[in-house]
């Protein structure tokens, strides 16, 4: 059954973009499994890891701790994966949590009598991207990929893993409150109360005409997370990090 409600104390992750050499998200992972943390509710909004796409198995081996922890925290407590545009098609390697591919997002859930939509954020990006993402999740075009990939000793894999390696997620966005607002006009939200994204790493919010607008910050920048709060007179989220010093 889908989840309807958004439990107070949930605790939301974006763009963790976990990989053996970023590390930080095991560690919370632990924390929660040790009750270090405790929430009700875990919602891990996209790029979780930094890749990790179901058909391609070989990708399991990057990512083989993090999927154990997320399976046994499962039976714990309810969560909830908004696939992204660096893990998708999850469904098979989460068999007991709730996993929303890009075109079921956004997901709606009520809280305190508010409707609170949640999104990984990638969409209404255009055309091209349009495209691009279709391709990258279609299970022929990844059939043929995999074969390649074990034909020629893992090297796309291995090309991959160097592009992300080199790839800065901390990076401010100029005019993104401009260019946000141009990408959701364009988004059928008119019943909703607040839209919460990552995607972007931006940590920042927005009073549109029709909605409450809130960018999470990125896990993988100085590993934050953000857990849900009473809305009387205050934020919906409210902003921790994991570990005090900076990455």
């Amino acid at each position: 059954m889908s989840p309807k409600t958004l439990k107070s104390g949930a605790i939301l992750i974006a763009d963790a973009h976990c990989a053996p050499w970023r590390t930080h998200f095991l560690e919370f992972l632990h924390a929660l499994d040790s009750g270090e943390i405790v929430t009700p509710q875990l919602i891990l909004m996209g790029d979780v890891f930094d890749m990790l796409y179901g058909p391609i198995t070989r990708t399991y081996r990057y990512n083989t701790e993090g999927i154990e922890l997320i399976n046994r925290l499962s039976s714990k407590l309810e969560i909830i994966y908004l696939e992204g545009n660096h893990d998708f098609l999850l469904e098979k390697v989460f068999p007991n949590i709730h996993v929303f591919t890009r075109q079921q997002q956004p997901l709606v859930l009520e809280y305190e009598g508010k409707k609170v939509a949640l999104s990984h954020g990638d969409s209404a990006m255009g055309m091209g991207y349009e495209i691009y993402t279709a391709l990258i999740r279609s299970p022929l075009v990844l059939g043929i990929l995999r074969a390649i990939d074990t034909i020629g000793g893992g090297f796309i894999v291995s090309w991959l893993e160097r592009q992300m390696k080199r790839k800065s997620h901390c990076r401010t966005i100029e005019h993104f409150e401009s260019l946000i607002e141009k990408r959701l006009n364009r988004l059928s939200l008119d019943s909703i109360d607040i839209l919460i994204e990552g995607h972007f790493h931006q940590n920042c919010a927005f009073d549109f005409p029709r909605f409450h607008y809130i960018n999470v910050g990125a896990f993988a920048c100085n590993e934050r997370y953000f857990t849900v709060q009473s809305m009387q007179n205050k934020p919906l989220v409210y902003e921790a990090v994991f570990r005090k010093e900076p990455l």
